[in-house]
């Protein structure tokens, strides 16, 4: 993702850009953590209208006990530690405790899940590395209370009457961070062997699939625990092995001594795999500079506290903590604009009003202050062969994560176009980098102002940039394989328009949740 807040381009955004724009109010853990309160208020009616059989005091009773202790220890940790707290953060894993452990009032019971509530919160700071947590903290509490035998995790949000709202709140959640293929792959291996092992057991094909998706955690799993983005690693090749391995540990009965199968053992073992493969921990950047790119936009340079190592094209996510929260979160991904080979990370960033108040923090940095990155990701990148002609289309600030392949002088021998849209010419950001890249450059500016000499005008015309339009533009455009960098609305608009011209290969990158 690419930080991006540039107006529509081309034709009325399709039903997907107005999803996307809808959900770009809110950050991932703004929006996780919305799903899992409906859901909580949900199985709160189900329970009320006789479909659950907890009792209305027993969860309540557990909802503020998991959201109540979660808050409280991670509050209490950050102080300890001398680190700003992420309440965020603890209430999503309050409310995935919520879900994973059987509501009681049983004493042996409370001690155990008001134990993995705070064992939850320590592994975020326990089990660390730079300064970035190695597990997701509520398989890591449910896991290590169920060792004690104070209690176990049950994951009764497998449950067939929640299915109504979790399907879903679980759809919404992979479409929000595109994980969809992840999860698939994740669905498709263990229900297999869940299936497979019924089958063998004399159940029936569809019961066999039904018990294995309705009355199995899987949905849950993977919409809000598997996919969970600080323990990812940073490629999509590297995330769908992850599924299948974790797929395959999920589903497969084991029993050794003290180790049994259990969703939370087949998690914490793929967050290893994944911690191993990717940016291990957080890494501190001290700001060394800014310098405008265009009225509207800001680049920021920073040195890092050790060397980052990333591909022309991903991105970086740093933490914000602001005193004044704006609703969505205080983490921020930004593309690197810089070569990998640099001392100094760089990031373009729209800074017009009105900024968010993530962008204030940006804004009110002096040279020597410090903010810290907690991952790198992302697969916007070039195809390896570079006898692969490229188009790559770019609306405002979207231009960032080409950046980085014009810094590291990767298109200098590959046949790519191009392509720039802004509103007037004063707004094409880093023109003399454009001018040095080695590569065809056209513009196409609403305005119809002059861009600099050095890039070609395409007339706007005040038409949609449609297929038509882009085949004008740049003729064999089918022939090249299509990258696009822009708003949620710009990027669906002109993949549209990509699609109409004839490219058969299109990858996008578009930011939301600013």
């Amino acid at each position: 993702m690419s930080p991006v807040e540039t107006p529509k381009a081309g034709p009325a955004p399709s039903l997907a850009g107005r999803v996307d724009t809808a959900l770009g109010r809110f950050t991932m853990y703004r929006l996780v953590l919305l799903v899992l309160a409906a859901l909580a208020a949900y199985s709160l009616l189900l329970d009320a209208l006789g479909w659950l059989t907890f009792g209305i005091p027993e969860m309540l009773g557990h909802l503020v006990l998991c959201l109540g202790l979660t808050y409280a220890s991670n509050r209490a940790l950050a102080a300890l530690f001398h680190v700003r707290p992420h309440s965020e953060s603890s209430l999503i894993t309050g409310l995935l405790l919520y879900f994973l452990f059987w509501p009681s009032f049983v004493p042996m019971d409370v001690a155990g899940v008001a134990l993995a509530c705070v064992l939850a919160s320590a592994s975020k700071y326990a089990l660390a590395w730079r300064g970035r947590h190695i597990f997701n903290p509520a398989a890591a509490g449910a896991f290590a209370a169920g060792l004690t035998g104070l209690n176990i995790a049950t994951w009764w949000a497998a449950t067939p009457a929640i299915l109504w709202l979790l399907v879903p709140g679980v759809l919404l959640v992979l479409y929000r961070t595109r994980k969809f293929l992840m999860a698939a792959v994740f669905l498709v291996v263990a229900t297999a062997i869940i299936s497979q092992e019924l089958l063998q057991a004399g159940m029936s094909a569809g019961m066999a699939l039904w018990q294995a998706l309705a009355q199995r955690p899987l949905l849950f799993f993977v919409g809000f625990m598997l996919t969970e983005p600080l323990t990812l690693p940073p490629r999509r090749w590297q995330q769908l092995g992850l599924a299948a391995v974790v797929g395959v540990v999920f589903a497969v009965p084991y029993n050794f001594g003290f180790l049994a199968n259990s969703p939370e053992g087949a998690l914490l073992l793929g967050n290893l795999l994944a911690f191993m493969a990717g940016q291990r921990g957080g890494v501190s950047l001290t700001l060394t500079g800014t310098r405008p790119l265009t009225p509207s936009t800001t680049e920021f340079s920073f040195e890092p506290s050790r060397p980052v190592r990333f591909l022309p094209g991903q991105y970086m996510e740093l933490d914000l903590p602001h005193a004044k929260a704006d609703g969505k979160g205080r983490r921020r991904v930004f593309s690197l604009t810089g070569s990998p080979g640099e001392r100094l990370v760089k990031f373009g960033v729209r800074t017009a009003e009105p900024v968010s108040a993530a962008k204030k923090v940006l804004l009110s940095l002096k040279p020597g202050d410090a903010v810290t990155a907690t991952s790198v990701g992302g697969d916007f990148v070039l195809p390896r062969d570079p006898r692969k002609p490229v188009l790559l289309i770019a609306a405002g600030i979207g231009i960032t994560p080409f950046l980085s392949h014009i810094s590291s002088g990767g298109l200098r021998d590959r046949d790519a176009v191009l392509l720039l849209l802004a509103r007037t010419a004063d707004e094409v950001a880093y023109a003399d980098e454009l001018n040095a890249a080695g590569v065809r450059v056209i513009a196409r500016i609403a305005d119809g102002s002059v861009p600099p000499p050095h890039i070609t005008a395409f007339p706007a015309d005040g038409s949609a940039l449609d297929g038509e339009a882009l085949r004008a533009a740049v003729p064999d455009v089918a022939e090249r394989d299509v990258y696009i960098s822009g708003s949620p609305a710009s990027v669906a608009s002109l993949r549209r328009a990509a699609r109409e011209a004839g490219a058969r290969r299109v990858h996008v990158d578009s930011f939301s949740g600013y």
